[in-house]
């Protein structure tokens, strides 16, 4: 089964893992660290400090096990995230050969996100939450498994331009909604908190933050375009999970 790390012992048995999840820990460990160019995302930044964060490793993102992997790695902490602090998140690093690396665009890494959110959702033995709609043109909608509600972040080697979804290997993040909805409790703290994170992102970037970044729950939010952000400001039309759509195809009448 896969297994989840603090980054407590990760520092301290490093050794243990195998050399390209020390790579990826380290390059992690680097750039949340890094005080000259300070990474935009505060509560990501403060969790990793705090020891709040927990990390998961998969292999290649393309094979067949991959998407069971993940699985077991968002089951596992969907029952420990609300113990392990007030900014909790999982992070997620997978194994990516020089042929993804070098040779993936974009266009192709987006591709193989969807794939993998929407093969992840067919090994959830949970109904959706009545709360949140099943439906990703609805303002509500966020994914969920086993019965947690989800912000999903990818960060791909392939971007160069939006340098806050840049990373040397594939990388997806997944952080519970009940943190949002801590942070938001005092209006003032929250507001205050979006501009300084819009800020540093600008900063970070050196470009205008991407149009599809929007507060969850308004009218005009789509939560789905946030998850996976092109270099330029490019927005799918359609949401390419197919949750629904295949929940439909496997009624039997």
């Amino acid at each position: 089964m896969s297994e989840l790390y603090t980054t407590s012992w990760l520092d301290k048995n490093l050794s243990e893992i195998m050399n390209w999840q020390q790579d990826a820990f380290q390059q992690f460990k680097a750039m949340i660290n890094d005080t000259h160019n300070t990474y935009p995302c505060i509560p990501g930044r403060q969790g990793f400090i705090s020891d709040h964060l927990r990390f998961g490793f998969v292999g290649d993102p393309r094979s067949h096990i991959a998407p069971q992997a993940l699985a077991s790695l968002l089951k596992q902490y969907g029952q420990c995230s609300r113990e392990t602090g007030k900014y909790a998140s999982l992070v997620v690093f997978f194994n990516t050969p020089s042929a993804l690396s070098n040779d993936y665009s974009v266009q192709n890494y987006e591709e193989l996100f969807w794939s993998l959110l929407n093969q992840l959702s067919q090994y959830d033995e949970k109904e959706w939450p009545k709360e949140i709609s099943a439906d990703p043109s609805h303002h509500s909608w966020e994914f969920c498994f086993d019965g947690n509600a989800y912000f999903a972040f990818c960060a791909t080697p392939a971007h160069t331009i939006r340098k806050s979804r840049h990373f040397p290997y594939f990388m997806l993040a997944f952080q519970p909604r009940w943190v949002f909805e801590e942070l938001n409790k005092s209006t003032s703290i929250s507001l205050k908190l979006k501009k300084a994170i819009r800020s540093r992102l600008t900063k970070y970037d050196g470009i205008p933050a991407h149009p599809s970044l929007k507060g969850y729950g308004q009218k005009d939010n789509l939560e789905w375009q946030q998850y996976f952000l092109h270099d330029d400001d490019h927005i799918p039309s359609k949401c390419p999970f197919s949750r629904m759509k295949q929940a439909i195809k496997n009624l039997h009448f």
